[in-house]
């Protein structure tokens, strides 16, 4: 290893070559040190002939202020003017100050004008060379009254010292020679190794942290090179630690179902990830930093990071809320204490338990609904049985007519049970994946199904009118598809007045390729508020009229299952007193 050379000792040597130079340089600067203290001279003489000047300035003496103004600059060698504040100048010691221009663009004049001295070196327009200008302000509780100015020739400065001039100007010569050589030997030796380590350096900065950096031949570089290897070791093990770290929380919080929010003190935002943006409608990055209430809307929710931040145990709270749609969320939420173990933000983890709100309210519907259809046929059969047992059994006319109605009420029951065993089949199906679909003209699949339903429409006095083209084939399943119609096309007809036309049209999207297959009846509407529950089961909007006509309450039903395993959808619009219109669309 090569003998190292102490950086010190370098720039002690380095250093005290430049305050020699300095030194023998500030014998050179008499000619500036002159120079100030004649403007230091100057700016005395014009404040005490400022003193002087300031009785006389009224427009009335201003004969006077010639005679003063050029009697002192006589004795005092110097050339003094008198200045009013518009620029106009009112007194000249060397010349008649009628005939002198207007002053308000002179740089010292515009200093003292704003209440300051004002100095200036420059050539004289008047007296065609060098002066060296200060000038005063005569101030008065109103403002600037006039303005004082002292000048000596630049040339009477540069007399004063000129044989010293000479010699300064050689010494600072050498002095500057010197210099410049010095500076450029020491940078030349220094130069290298930093040139190496900032290269290096560069290299950490771009975030190569396994770079490692060469070791110059001088004491300071190459310790500072060994500290700087060991530390980028170090800030390696650590960044690869760190990272990992963050991979894997990035992971975790990116794969959650659940919302998480985190709150600092000041309830700013410190970090949401993709399922809070998501359920909230806020961008993450844009959010990071703001306070909760600007990007989060919902006092319920503030209030449970609030009483989160301010206690110690685990707030847990359901909250409803109507940002981006209504809402059921369950909140819990925790704090996080800082390093002295105080309240310093908090933790809130979110999850939408709307849909499960929204099934469990379904299901209570559902088990409402089904033990209702139930009851009234088991209620009539087991009235007329018991009837029939009292007696009325003997009475073969009414006899026969209870029996009629007791199997009515049973083949009810029959209906209600074979529709919900083809639901289950369905959803069965559909999530097995059981249920074969494939191209098929559905003019043929339509006319069948109008057929079944005739004889209800014709009694009904309702006809049935068919729009489809011949050649518009979907991928479906024909029989499921069938069914469908057959619901819709028994409800048109059920729900319809007499003399009344049900259409079934069919239409193919031309840009998205979807075919809707559409039940348009001339009935009596269904209200607005019914129409986002009409496809429940056993829901109905006129529940006599409903259960009069024999339907089971679980055809629309039926109908939404079958699109959906056709992999379409199902729609409804209506009006009151203009009749219902239900759409299937299946995928082209």
């Amino acid at each position: 290893m090569p003998r190292r050379r102490s950086l010190i000792w370098l720039l002690f040597a380095a250093f005290l070559a430049v305050v020699l130079a300095a030194a023998w340089v500030v014998a050179g600067m008499v000619e500036h040190w002159n120079l100030d203290r004649t403007k230091v001279s100057l700016e005395a003489d014009a404040w005490l002939f400022s003193a002087a000047a300031e009785q006389l300035l009224a427009p009335s003496r201003r004969e006077e202020l010639q005679r003063l103004c050029h009697e002192y600059g006589r004795r005092s060698n110097l050339r003094l003017t008198v200045i009013l504040p518009d620029g106009t100048v009112v007194a000249e010691s060397e010349k008649d100050p009628r005939r002198l221009v207007n002053h308000s663009d002179r740089p010292e004049f515009a200093a003292a004008r704003a209440g300051k001295v004002g100095v200036a070196v420059r050539p004289s327009a008047t007296l065609k060379r060098d002066m060296v200008y200060v000038t005063v302000p005569v101030t008065a509780p109103d403002g600037v009254r006039a303005v004082v100015r002292a000048a000596v020739p630049l040339a009477h400065v540069r007399e004063a010292y000129k044989s010293e001039l000479a010699s300064a100007a050689f010494g600072g010569v050498l002095v500057l020679a010197f210099a410049a050589v010095l500076a450029w030997l020491t940078a030349l030796w220094l130069n290298h190794p930093l040139r190496r380590l900032r290269s290096d350096l560069l290299r950490f900065g771009e975030g190569d942290l396994s770079h490692r950096l060469s070791v110059p031949g001088i004491e300071e570089y190459g310790a500072l090179a060994e500290t700087m290897n060991r530390l980028a070791a170090q800030l390696e093990e650590r960044v690869r630690t760190i990272t990992e770290q963050h991979d894997e929380l990035e992971a975790v919080l990116a794969g959650m179902v659940e919302a998480v929010l985190v709150v600092d003190a000041d309830d700013r935002i410190v970090r949401m990830n993709r399922a809070a943006a998501l359920l909230f409608g806020v961008d993450p990055d844009a959010a990071r930093g703001k306070a909760l209430y600007r990007v989060i809307r919902d006092s319920d929710l503030t209030n449970l990071v609030n009483r989160t931040r301010a206690g110690s145990d685990v707030v847990e709270a359901e909250i409803a809320t109507h940002i981006a749609g209504e809402r059921i969320l369950q909140a819990h939420g925790t704090h996080l204490p800082d390093d002295r173990g105080r309240p310093a933000g908090a933790l809130v983890v979110l999850n939408d338990v709307t849909r499960l709100k929204k099934l469990e309210s379904m299901r209570r519907d559902f088990v409402a609904n089904v033990s209702h259809e139930l009851r009234t046929p088991i209620t009539s059969i087991k009235g007329f049985v018991e009837t029939l047992r009292d007696g009325a059994l003997e009475d073969h006319e009414n006899a026969r007519g209870f029996l009629d109605i007791v199997a009515r009420h049973a083949d009810r029951l029959n209906a209600i049970i074979e529709d919900l065993l083809a639901l289950s089949r369905l959803e069965r199906d559909a999530e097995s994946g059981a249920i074969a679909r494939e191209p098929a003209p559905l003019r043929p699949i339509l006319e069948a199904a109008i057929s079944l339903c005739v004889p209800v429409a014709t009694a009904r006095g309702v006809r049935i009118e068919l729009d489809c083209d011949g050649a518009l084939e979907a991928c479906v399943n024909a029989a499921l598809l069938e069914q469908a119609v057959v619901n819709l096309l028994n409800n048109a007809a059920n729900f319809s007045e007499p003399d009344t036309v049900a259409t079934l049209a069919v239409r193919r999207d031309p840009v998205s390729g979807e075919v809707s297959v559409e039940v348009r009846d001339q009935g009596c509407g269904i209200p607005a508020e019914h129409l986002p529950r009409i496809f429940e089961r056993f829901y109905r909007v006129d529940k006599a009229r409903s259960r009069k006509q024999g339907g089971t309450g679980l055809g629309l039903a039926i109908v939404k299952h079958i699109a959906q395993a056709c992999g379409g959808s199902v729609s409804v619009e209506s009006e009151v007193g203009r009749g219902s219109a239900f759409a299937i669309r299946l995928p082209g």
